[in-house]
C-alpha cells in the first residue's frame, strides 16, 4: 500500500483569506429618521437640536453607517453635520448600509496591500467566510491579485473555481 501523499501541502498553492483583513471595531447604523418631523420632514432647527443632544462619544471607535429608513428626502447638508460631530469619535462614517461600509472598509485595505508574495505563484481567495465579507471584495482582492499571480481560484484547495491563468 503506498503512502497517502498531500499534493495541496507540497504545491506552491498561497491561500488569501479576506476575512484574515477584516477591520476590527464596531459596527453602527444611526438612522436619522427618528429626527424627523413624522419621521419624513427635515426642519433644520429640530435637526440640529437633535445633532447637539446626541452623546457622540458612543461612537467611538465604531464604524458607522448613516442612513434614513424613511421615504424623506434628507439634503446632503445634513449628513455631513451629523458626520462632522462623528468625526473626533468614529473610525470612519459613511452614508448607505452596512455592506456599503463594509465594501469602503475593503476597497481601502486593498488598494494599499502589498501583493508581491503572490509573485508568479497560484493563488486561491478563499471563500465562506464568517465575517460579513462583501461580495465586491472578492471582486477587488481579485483583481489586485491578477496583476500578479500565475493563477487565481476561488474556494477551498480541495475544490476551487479557477479565475484566471497568465498567458504563457
Amino acid at each position: 500500500m503506498s503512502e497517502i501523499i498531500n499534493r495541496v501541502a507540497q504545491s506552491q498553492l498561497v491561500t488569501f483569506d479576506l476575512e484574515d483583513y477584516y477591520p476590527k471595531g464596531e459596527r453602527k447604523v444611526l438612522d436619522v429618521s427618528e429626527w424627523l418631523y413624522e419621521g419624513i420632514i427635515l426642519r433644520e432647527k429640530e435637526f440640529r437640536a437633535h445633532v447637539d443632544a446626541q452623546d457622540w462619544s458612543k461612537y467611538q471607535d465604531a464604524y458607522v453607517v448613516l442612513t434614513c429608513s424613511s421615504d424623506a428626502i434628507i439634503p446632503g447638508w445634513a449628513f455631513m453635520l451629523v458626520a462632522s460631530r462623528l468625526q473626533p469619535f468614529a473610525n470612519k462614517v459613511i452614508v448607505g448600509s452596512l455592506v456599503d461600509l463594509e465594501t469602503s472598509l475593503y476597497q481601502a485595505i486593498l488598494e494599499n496591500l502589498d501583493v508581491s508574495e503572490f509573485m508568479d505563484k497560484p493563488v486561491i481567495i478563499k471563500g465562506c467566510s464568517r465575517k460579513p465579507v462583501p461580495e465586491n471584495a472578492y471582486i477587488m482582492a481579485m483583481m489586485k491579485i491578477q496583476e500578479v499571480a500565475k493563477s487565481v481560484m476561488y474556494g477551498e484547495a480541495c475544490s476551487s473555481v479557477p479565475l484566471f491563468k497568465k498567458k504563457k
